[in-house]
């Protein structure tokens, strides 16, 4: 009996389904027309609730359905109507369609810190079950979007002990991890997962970055580790010699690069005329160097961007390390001004060579002392000001006769304000100044010259989801500048007091900048700068004929200053001049896998101050001026392009780039122009444009007892100052002639090896080409002396530039990890003596009156021993 009844019900639903209907919907039939065209040819009968507004239009789309079945109709129906169609027996129940919310993703937030409880600067945050990951941002901070699940957090940088942790995110979660700093037996585990293999999907391209565990390790004259030094290692770094100071990159001048200390500018990058530089390694967290795909946030320079960060003080322990050298010895304290709130670091330096001189009954005297300073201060979660300081001098005197100071101070303070997990700000103010004073006993006169800047910067970030980021703000600088202030120091000198003409000026910018993540694969980022400059009074200008501060002597092929037919004063705070300039940024990353990736970005940049300088490497005394009336902005576009790829896991790695850069406005000089105490800085002074171009190749063996990295660098620079008539030839004949800062090959071999836990040993190889200089080419007799003929502008070089330098690390106690902890660095630079060339003089011999040509070396080989320590 109940196989009959089943049978009878079968039956009869396959009849009522089977009744085939036509049906026409569109977007203006109600639902309860629908009902009447199906009730009026079929025995079906509507069920619904109160909800369901038959008067209402529910259907989105246009059809007319002929002669269907009432199941396929109600499939088709369900595809695109609004509403949820049902049958059961005669039948059909229409609901609501249940939407199902898009599945939330969780934001897991953090931030890493050192056991010196210091973030963290771009340590990898990798999630294994994800196979993704991120990296820690300047202040050790991280955000991922994940769903809901237990993940196993791996968090690695290089010298610090892996951290490993599983967590569930069930919502939003924050979480704090803190890294111990690796035994020397587990630096191998700790490298193979280290920050050092190739981000093939960041956008970001021609930037390097180096810890300071890197740093130390890279063998420099006098055995201080040297932050400046080590990015000569870089492909497309190069500097002037040994001890100069300033660095080139990619064929660019020193002034061209933007240093920053914290956030705030620095002008002078150097002690003792280039012997060391003015970042002291014990306090320096890290540096970044961007040389091309420079993002919006930076500007107001057309080469690089060299980004210097200060640690952050201890906030629970008061720790205190330092170092022993030859000739100079540091000191470094830090600690908790309150604990888990506030703390402090304070590191200072200081040489003593003068005194093993006086000791020696040597009159001469060289020294140099720096101080740096960080507070940190937290108000809450969401708030935290800080302050980071530096103040350094030279000393010089050399016979009684000659003496020089200079230096720079800077100070910064900024307020980080947290207003959610997605949006974070940073207002910083600072002050930074660069001085030089040169004294000449001989003469009884003293020279003065500095730059002065007051600034201000508000940046925001802020995280619109995963894919995209925004970072944009505005900034600001007031300048001052002192060319010179000439002053008699006794009532016998010849010299008169004399102060050249200050000049002022203002610079502002806004920006705004997008990391887009297109699709898994393409990565890009997107950006646009707008600057402004201002050149201010109080200030008098001259006037020349025909606007030329320079004329050209066609009787003697010579330029030649001009001579002012007048004057415009403009009073305090009146505009001289005024600059604009657009500064598109773009990058992208096309990653065909997770191992290899294309690269390419163009940028534009605006420079509106140069510094004054007619030697290759900067002295010292060199001067910084504000574009004006005659000195117009430099403006850069820069495009590169390249090939990066992580081998074996990330144990090598290779960075393959090819660039092209060419600037506008670059200001050039004609021959034997004299800048200093200069009133009238325009009339030696010619615009003229630059270029440059190459390949930097980058590998790096990242793992293991054995590191370290290959670079090379083929380029080319090259300047070109044409005549502005006819008539005038310009500088070398108007013609393309290689800059000094030209280098066309650079080889840099750099390796460290882990022995056992108590020696290491690190050793470093340069090798570049000789710097384009001007030879004489011949001489004429000129009143019985022979005077040498110079050939064109930088049309010889001099010999090939190569060192080798090797360094030992010894630990006496590896295992010791409380108290009183030391290690010894004893290093040769110039291991085999290169007597490498700084200059060629050209002169003739007193004694036997034949021309000479004589050399400068600086170094020869150079040993090295210091004693460091910590507790």
């Amino acid at each position: 009996m109940k196989h009959i009844i089943s049978a009878c019900f079968f039956l009869f639903s396959w009849s009522m389904f089977s009744q085939n209907v036509t049906v026409t919907v569109d977007k203006t039939v109600t639902l309860k027309e629908f009902f009447k065209q199906i009730e009026q040819q079929t025995d079906f009968k509507f069920a619904f609730t109160d909800q369901i507004n038959v008067s209402q239009k529910y259907f989105t789309q246009e059809h007319t359905y002929k002669n269907i079945e009432i199941k396929e109709l109600i499939n088709e129906l369900n595809k695109s109507a609004l509403l949820q169609f049902s049958v059961v027996g005669n039948n059909i129940f229409v609901k609501q369609k249940v939407t199902k919310a898009p599945k939330k993703k969780n934001k897991l937030t953090g931030q890493v810190f050192d056991e010196s409880k210091q973030p963290v600067i771009g340590a990898n945050i990798f999630i294994k079950e994800l196979s993704t990951g991120t990296t820690t941002d300047a202040d050790g901070k991280f955000s991922l979007e994940v769903d809901k699940g237990s993940y196993t957090v791996l968090i690695s940088y290089l010298g610090l002990k892996n951290k490993e942790k599983q967590l569930t995110v069930a919502d939003d979660t924050r979480m704090n991890f803190f890294m111990d700093a690796a035994d020397s037996q587990e630096l191998e585990q700790v490298i193979i997962t280290n920050s050092k293999a190739v981000d093939v999907r960041n956008t970001q391209m021609s930037v390097n970055k180096l810890s300071m565990e890197e740093i130390k390790r890279i063998p420099a004259a006098m055995g201080e580790p040297d932050p400046l030094k080590s990015i000569l290692t870089l492909p497309g770094v190069t500097n002037a010699g040994e001890a100069s100071s300033g660095f080139n990159v990619r064929g660019g001048a020193a002034d061209q690069n933007l240093i920053l200390l914290d956030g705030a500018p620095v002008y002078g990058d150097s002690h003792m005329f280039g012997f060391f530089s003015i970042f002291n390694a014990d306090v320096v967290n890290g540096l970044d160097l961007y040389k091309g795909g420079i993002p919006s946030k930076f500007g107001g320079r057309v080469s690089s961007v060299l980004d210097v960060s200060q640690q952050t003080g201890d906030f629970e322990n008061y720790k205190v390390n330092g170092g022993i050298g030859l000739i100079s010895s540091r000191l470094l304290v830090q600690g908790p001004i309150e604990k888990e709130k506030g703390s402090f670091i304070i590191a200072g330096r200081a040489s003593y060579a003068h005194l093993f001189l006086k000791l020696a009954d040597n009159k001469n005297s060289a020294m140099f002392y720096d101080l740096n300073a960080k507070l940190n201060y937290r108000l809450g979660a969401n708030n935290t000001i800080a302050f980071s300081g530096y103040f350094g001098n030279d000393v010089f005197d050399i016979n009684d006769r000659f003496s020089s100071t200079y230096g720079n101070t800077m100070g910064i303070l900024s307020w980080k304000h947290k207003f959610s997990d997605n949006i974070n700000t940073n207002l910083s103010v600072f002050y930074s100044d660069y001085k030089f004073n040169l004294g000449l006993q001989s003469e009884n006169f003293e020279w003065d010259n500095k730059i002065s800047s007051y600034g201000l910067k508000y940046a925001w970030n802020h995280t619109v989801s995963e894919k995209l980021k925004l970072n944009y703000g505005i900034d600001g600088q007031y300048y001052d500048f002192n060319p010179g202030t000439v002053q008699p120091t006794s009532a016998d000198s010849q010299f008169n007091y004399k102060q050249l003409d200050k000049k002022y000026a203002l610079e502002s910018s806004a920006y705004l900048d997008f990391e887009h993540q297109i699709t898994k694969k393409l990565n890009l980022r997107y950006g646009l700068r707008y600057s402004m400059f201002y050149r201010l009074g109080d200030e008098n200008i001259n006037t020349y004929e025909n606007g030329n501060a320079v004329v050209y002597n066609p009787l003697y092929h010579i330029y030649q200053e001009g001579t002012p037919t007048g004057s415009i004063s403009y009073g305090k705070g009146k505009t001289i001049s005024k600059f604009n300039n657009l500064e598109p940024r773009v990058a992208l990353s096309y990653a065909f896998n997770d191992d290899n990736s294309v690269k390419a970005s163009y940028n534009r940049m605006a420079q509106y101050i140069h510094m004054l300088s007619n030697t290759q490497s900067p002295l010292p005394m060199t001067i910084w001026t504000p574009s004006g009336p005659f000195t117009k902005p430099q403006l850069l576009d820069q495009y590169a392009a390249g090939y990066f790829r992580n081998f074996k896991d990330g144990d090598y790695s290779f960075e393959g780039e090819l660039f092209y850069k060419k600037i506008q406005n670059r200001i050039d000089y004609i021959d034997g122009a004299d800048i200093l105490a200069n009133n009238d800085i325009e009339q030696v002074i010619l615009n003229g444009k630059a270029r440059s171009y190459g390949m930097e190749l980058l590998f790096r063996k990242n793992t293991g007892d054995f590191t370290g990295w290959v670079s090379y660098t083929l380029s080319r620079a090259e300047q070109k100052t044409p005549g502005r008539t006819a008539e005038e030839p310009g500088i070398a004949n108007g013609d393309w002639y290689l800059s000094g800062y030209d280098k066309l090959h650079n080889l840099s071999i750099v390796g460290s090896y882990e022995y056992n836990p108590k020696w290491s040993f690190n050793a470093n190889f340069s090798l570049q080409s000789g710097q384009p200089v001007t030879y004489a080419n011949e001489y004429y007799e000129f009143g019985g002396i022979n005077i040498p003929n110079y050939s064109l502008r930088n049309e010889n070089r001099l010999p090939v530039f190569h060192h080798l330098d090797l360094a030992a690390t010894y630990t006496p106690k590896p295992d010791k990890k409380k108290g009183w902890q030391s290690y010894w660095v004893f290093s040769i630079y110039n291991v085999y003596n290169r007597k490498n060339a700084a200059s060629m003089t050209f002169t003739t011999n007193e004694d036997t009156g034949a021309n000479e040509t004589r050399r400068l070396s600086i170094f020869g080989i150079v040993p090295g021993i210091s004693y460091n320590f910590k507790f």
